[in-house]
C-alpha cells in the first residue's frame, strides 16, 4: 500500500476551491451511465455529488488565510497483490478507505474540546477510481520516446510536403512511420504506447479530499504539520500540535492486513520502503535474513518492478554507490508511476 498526503496547489500557489480537484476526480464518469459512475463518499453517506463536495470543502474555511492550504488529498494506492487479494472490489476499497481515516485521525496529536480526534472530525470525501494512465515518468514511455519524436518529425516532414513548403515521396514518409510504430519497444493492444493511454491489469485506487478545518470549521488540522507531537503556549494556554505520518502509513497499512487477512511480506511494508532509503544495505541485509519462502517470494515481488536483484546472498554483496542509486532510481519510477507491484 503505496499513500500520499499533498496540499493542493495550482501554479504555485494553494487553491482558493476545490472545484478544479472534485473536477479532475470526476474525469472517469464522463462519457458513463449513471450506473456505470463511481460517486463520492464520505464516513458514512455514498452517492455524494461533486456540487456538494465543493460547497462542504469551499464552506469550510474559517480563519485560513490565502497563503495556507485549503484542503489535502490523499490518495490510497494498493498493488496489483493486495488488489487481487480483495478482487479489485470498490466496496472493499471504500471499506477500507473508511477504516484507514480512522487511523488518520488518531495520528493527530490534538485535542478537540478536551479529547482526541476521532474521525467524525474530519471532513473528507473520497472516489475510487478504477483507471490510470500512461504518464511521461512511466518506463514505457521514456523507453518510447525516441520513436514518438522520430514520428513527429516525419508528419511535420508530410506536413510541409503536403503544404508545398517541402518535396518529398509522402508515401515512404507513411511507410517509415508505420514501421516506427510497430517497432516501439512497448506495445498495448497492438499499438505504441503513448501518454494518456489506459493502462491495463487492476489499477483501483482511492482518491480522497480531505478539508484542513475540523468538521466543526473551528479548528485546524493540518496533516503537513512539521511536527510530529509538541505542545506550545497560545492565548496562555497549552495546545497540542502535530501529525505523526509514519503512524498514519503504518496503521493504516496493518488496518488493510486484519481486515481482509492480507498476509504482508516483507518488501511490502512501509518500514521496509523507509529502511531502504535510508539503508539499503541493512535492506538487503533484513531481506536476507527472511525463511527461504519469504526470502524468495520478496525478490519475486521486487524483480516485478523492474529492481536489479543482487544474485548471491546479500552479506557477500558489496553494494556500490552506484549500484544504490540504480535500485533507488527503479523503485522510486515504479512508485512515481503508481505501478509498483509490491
Amino acid at each position: 500500500m503505496y499513500i500520499t498526503i499533498t496540499a493542493q496547489k495550482i501554479d504555485g500557489n494553494y487553491a482558493q476551491s476545490s472545484a478544479d480537484f472534485v473536477s479532475y476526480l470526476e474525469k472517469e464518469n464522463e462519457g458513463k451511465i449513471m450506473e456505470e459512475q463511481e460517486h463520492f463518499f464520505n464516513q458514512y453517506g455514498d452517492e455524494i455529488s461533486a456540487e456538494q463536495v465543493i460547497n462542504e470543502i469551499d464552506g469550510n474555511t474559517a480563519k485560513l488565510k490565502k497563503s495556507e492550504p485549503k484542503f489535502y488529498s490523499i490518495t490510497l494506492n494498493p498493488s496489483a497483490r493486495e488488489l487481487r487479494a480483495i478482487q479489485d472490489s470498490p466496496e472493499a476499497l471504500k471499506r477500507y478507505t473508511r477504516e484507514a481515516m480512522k487511523q488518520y485521525a488518531k495520528a493527530f496529536h490534538r485535542d478537540i474540546d478536551g479529547r482526541s480526534v476521532s474521525v467524525n472530525d474530519i471532513k473528507y470525501y473520497a472516489k475510487v477510481e478504477r483507471q490510470r494512465t500512461f504518464k511521461g515518468t512511466d518506463k514505457e514511455i521514456r523507453e518510447n520516446q525516441p520513436y514518438a519524436t522520430r514520428i513527429l518529425e516525419l508528419k511535420q516532414q508530410i506536413r510541409g510536403i503536403a503544404s508545398g513548403e517541402k518535396s518529398g515521396n509522402i508515401k515512404l514518409l507513411h511507410k517509415e512511420i508505420q514501421r516506427l510504430e510497430k517497432e516501439a519497444p512497448h506495445q498495448l493492444g497492438g499499438k505504441r504506447i503513448i501518454r494518456g493511454m489506459v493502462k491495463p491489469g487492476h489499477q483501483s485506487h482511492v482518491h480522497i479530499i480531505v478539508s484542513r478545518k475540523d468538521a466543526s470549521n473551528r479548528f485546524s488540522l493540518s496533516p503537513g504539520s512539521k511536527h510530529k507531537a509538541s505542545e506550545v503556549e497560545l492565548h496562555g494556554k497549552t495546545v497540542k500540535r502535530g501529525f505523526d505520518r509514519d503512524t498514519f502509513f503504518k496503521n493504516s497499512e496493518k488496518t488493510f492486513d486484519d481486515l481482509f487477512k492480507y498476509k504482508r511480506n516483507y518488501v511490502e511494508t512501509y518500514a521496509a520502503r523507509k529502511t531502504f532509503l535510508k539503508d539499503p544495505k541493512k535492506y538487503f541485509s533484513m531481506i536476507s535474513g527472511l525463511p527461504t519462502n519469504e526470502r524468495a517470494f520478496a525478490y519475486k515481488l521486487l524483480s516485478k518492478t523492474g529492481v536489479p536483484i543482487p544474485k548471491i546472498p546479500v552479506n557477500t554483496v558489496q553494494l556500490t554507490y552506484k549500484a544504490i542509486n540504480r535500485i533507488k532510481k527503479g523503485i522510486g519510477k515504479a512508485i512515481e508511476s503508481g505501478s509498483i507491484g509490491i
